[in-house]
């Protein structure tokens, strides 16, 4: 696996970092472990497990909740890909979101075998809610100082565009 080939800490030791500037490779390596850091310690991620305990389901249920559009059947099978996971897992997770009532089933006119999930309108005003939380931004970066928001804002802006995840 290529990822495991990044070292956990900086490439170069403190001494040696010193001397020797660190390679193009190694800043974008350390910035990229301090994004993902600070996203995993104080991001979405506690947003998505707060959000799964005010709805009485696992943070697996909100994503499913997420992975769904209002107004746009999907078939279960898609479903379960875009889950990474095996079909009767998507089966479970559907069953415990149709009994808080925030998605029903449905079938594909042309083809009855072919069974969709669609959000309810509780369904999409619970994942409107979930998705606001989840662009939150957290306090440590509420902390930062106006010029350094905008300086990372700009910085950040320099990356490829890319579809926001959910379709948020």
């Amino acid at each position: 696996m290529e990822w495991l080939k990044y070292p956990a800490r900086p490439a170069y030791p403190e001494a040696v970092a010193q001397t020797r500037p660190a390679s193009k490779a190694t800043v974008a390596a350390d910035v990229w472990r301090d994004l993902f850091s600070f996203f995993w310690s104080s991001g979405s991620r506690n947003a998505l497990v707060l959000a799964s305990q005010e709805l009485g389901v696992t943070p697996g249920h909100v994503k499913a909740l997420l992975e769904l559009q209002p107004e746009k059947p999907r078939p279960m099978g898609t479903l379960a890909e875009s889950l990474h996971c095996d079909a009767s897992n998507a089966t479970w997770l559907v069953d415990r979101l149709e009994e808080r009532g925030l998605v029903e089933r449905g079938t594909v006119p042309t083809d009855r075998r072919v069974k969709t999930v669609v959000l309810t309108p509780l369904g999409a005003k619970t994942r409107a809610a979930v998705i606001d939380r989840l662009h939150e931004p957290p306090e440590d970066l509420l902390a930062l100082d106006r010029e350094d928001l905008e300086e990372l804002r700009a910085a950040l802006a320099k990356l490829p565009k890319s579809e926001l995840p959910f379709g948020a």
